[in-house]
């Protein structure tokens, strides 16, 4: 489980990440990283999981597994960063496994230094 220290509540950090952080796509999840430099704070992970994806039941079982597997990267984000995972519709019907290559791959490419040429 997501300790409690490190859950976005708030709607306007939702939106921060989304709007103004990078973003890497996959099959069944986006993942929205912003960095913010010189917090202290620690790191604030949050989920989107639309009606899309499916019912009540699916959802948060597809919430349940990505809080699940955030949790081993909470060492290698930034202090002070957001990162909001929003499920895609092929999330419900993702094996475990599926989910946790597709999260992996999407934050090697966040935590990856950026070129000059690209923001």
């Amino acid at each position: 489980m997501l300790p409690s220290g490190h859950r976005m509540r708030r709607r306007d950090e939702f939106t921060l990440a989304v709007r103004r952080g990078r973003r890497a796509g996959r099959p069944t999840l986006v993942a929205h990283l912003l960095r913010q430099d010189g917090q202290s704070a620690p790191p604030l992970v949050g989920f989107i999981v639309a009606r899309t994806v499916g019912n009540a039941v699916v959802r948060n079982r597809v919430r349940r597994r990505l809080r699940h597997l955030t949790r081993a990267y909470l060492d290698r984000l930034p202090e002070g960063s957001l990162l909001v995972v929003r499920a895609n519709p092929a999330a419900g019907t993702a094996r475990h496994d599926e989910l946790a290559a597709d999260l992996e791959s999407a934050l090697d490419r966040l935590l990856r230094p950026t070129s000059k040429g690209r923001r």
